[in-house]
């Protein structure tokens, strides 16, 4: 659930950093026709990811409404082969299933807590992801996603929930906030209270040109495990769109989207990065939040058919 990151030229990276020695561009696909492309990413797809945003909802759906365990089901079952770890982003309305059957799988789950302005929604949420980690589905709790970028909680609001959620769960389960990279160097005491540093890197929504994008997510990474001093850095959302409009120098494509992937899985394998990949199924009610460009995020299209082959 990626919405458009706002301009904070205080804390983002400029694209002219990226290009020292130490940030690698990735392939170069100069040379490289479609089809080689096109074949590349299979052979990245096969070989399977770290993890992957679960896309819940099809044409006619939208956030609130109720979804049944055999759509989650379905498209569980059509991920699994190809990803060892999941995420969600809610406990309520049919989300819950997602970790439920991705245990069923032997998939490991990030599950999440949807936080935001009503207080009557964000305890049935918290209590969601007590119950569903208490019974053995959750291997980490996040405690909202993007609720500071948002402005939708204060500080305070927010420790108070990581706070009451680490002390219902298993010392075990570790507890922390999904945010954008340069939350965690402006907000250090959510920082501190967080057992892993979560973040969200999207190049795209920073108008990074393609061929710069996986530098610069590199160095959004960078800058979340130096705010992190020394835990454990985890790219809970990343991903390029296949079309709609484009954002800057950012610029929307199937041959763009194709290449993101193949870097940004061939990096997370090559340093041992964990990445959830955003995301796994376009979603038709986007369009609303992000524009054209928000419904066209997956790997999978709205009809769950792989889009690159």
């Amino acid at each position: 659930m990626s919405f458009r990151r706002k301009e904070d030229s205080r804390y983002q990276i400029t694209f002219d950093e990226t290009n020292e020695n130490n940030y690698s561009n990735g392939i170069d696909f100069a040379n490289k026709s479609s089809a080689e492309i096109s074949n590349l990413f299979d052979e990245v797809l096969q070989s399977g990811m770290h993890g992957l945003c679960f896309s819940l909802y099809v044409d006619g759906q939208k956030p609130g409404d109720i979804i049944s365990e055999e759509q989650v089901r379905r498209r569980m079952k059509i991920i699994a082969p190809h990803t060892k770890w999941v995420r969600s982003f809610s406990c309520t309305e049919g989300n819950e299933f997602i970790p439920m059957i991705a245990k069923e799988y032997g998939i490991k789950t990030l599950v999440g807590a949807w936080l935001g302005d009503d207080p009557e929604t964000n305890e049935r949420e918290i209590e969601g992801l007590i119950k569903l980690a208490n019974e053995g589905y959750v291997d980490i709790a996040a405690v909202g996603n993007e609720v500071m970028y948002r402005k939708d909680l204060t500080e305070e609001e927010l420790l108070d929930f990581i706070k009451k959620v680490k002390a219902a769960l298993p010392e075990s389960i570790p507890v922390s906030y999904v945010d954008a990279y340069y939350e965690f160097t402006i907000k250090p005491r959510i920082t501190e209270a967080c057992d892993l540093i979560l973040t969200n890197c999207y190049p795209y929504w920073e108008g990074c040109p393609l061929d710069y994008s996986l530098a610069h997510m590199k160095s959004m990474y960078y800058q979340a495990l130096e705010a992190g001093n020394g835990k454990k850095v985890i790219i809970t959302e990343t991903g390029w769109p296949s079309q709609g409009e484009s954002f800057k120098d950012a610029h929307p494509s199937k041959e763009n989207a194709l290449k993101y992937f193949i870097n940004t899985k061939l990096w997370s394998q090559q340093e041992d990065i964990d990445i959830f990949y955003f995301s796994s199924f376009d979603e038709s009610w986007k369009v609303g939040a992000e524009g054209e460009v928000g419904a066209y995020w997956g790997l999978w299209d709205k009809d769950e058919m792989l889009k690159f082959q």
